[in-house]
């Protein structure tokens, strides 16, 4: 693929782009999304567990109705429900269910402000090990290869149902599971893969295409 505008070298992604100080120069939705989190202090609230902000509206491939998603770090989960309680437990449609992932009791809230759905998501899983934040790190470096038009086409996919990550694979052709697949990019941009493994699975960063349209 003859990659656009914003090709970069394979290698470690400047994560400052992920802050949410950076939506407020974005599109409509994102400086809509900045206005909302910043009224709630969401981020600083649950600073200490090590939140972030992860999702579709951080890399501008949101359609309407989109959520804002956050992912804590938290080995007290009663705790991380306690402090969500307290401050935002009085939002519409807020509620806390306790659930298995992976393997791993995680806690998901999530309550509504401003025209979004906002869903907080904690786990004693690091942070940035999260599958949330390492697919986004992934699709981020994707779209700087595929440029504007394979973010409409992620988008279009969105639009007519499909999700997030399998709308990714479609449209950069990765083959097998496409959770997986994003994962294992994800960790390799991040450095915390050194060795990329080769299979009819998981494709080799340079073998990402874009699908023609």
């Amino acid at each position: 693929m003859r990659c656009g505008r914003g090709e970069r070298a394979w290698g470690k992604m400047d994560l400052s782009r992920f802050e949410l100080a950076r939506l407020q120069q974005g599109s409509a939705n994102q400086r809509a999304a900045w206005r909302v989190l910043t009224k709630l202090a969401i981020l600083d609230i649950l600073a200490p567990f090590h939140a972030r902000l992860t999702g579709t509206i951080p890399i501008d491939v949101d359609i309407p109705g989109s959520d804002l998603d956050i992912i804590c770090q938290a080995d007290d989960l009663d705790a991380l429900a306690q402090l969500l309680e307290t401050h935002y437990g009085h939002h519409s449609s807020f509620q806390i269910a306790h659930k298995t992932r992976y393997g791993h009791p995680v806690l998901v809230c999530e309550f509504e402000r401003g025209g979004f759905l906002i869903q907080v998501y904690g786990s004693s899983t690091p942070v940035q090990r999260q599958r949330a934040w390492v697919h986004m790190v992934a699709e981020a470096y994707l779209l700087d290869l595929g440029g504007e038009g394979a973010r409409e086409a992620v988008r279009a996919l969105k639009r007519a149902g499909e999700k997030t990550e399998p709308a990714f694979a479609q449209v950069f052709e990765l083959a097998g599971d496409p959770y997986d697949v994003l994962y294992a990019l994800g960790m390799h941009v991040l450095g915390e893969l050194t060795r990329w493994v080769f299979s009819p699975s998981i494709p080799p960063p340079h073998a990402a295409r874009r699908r023609s349209p």
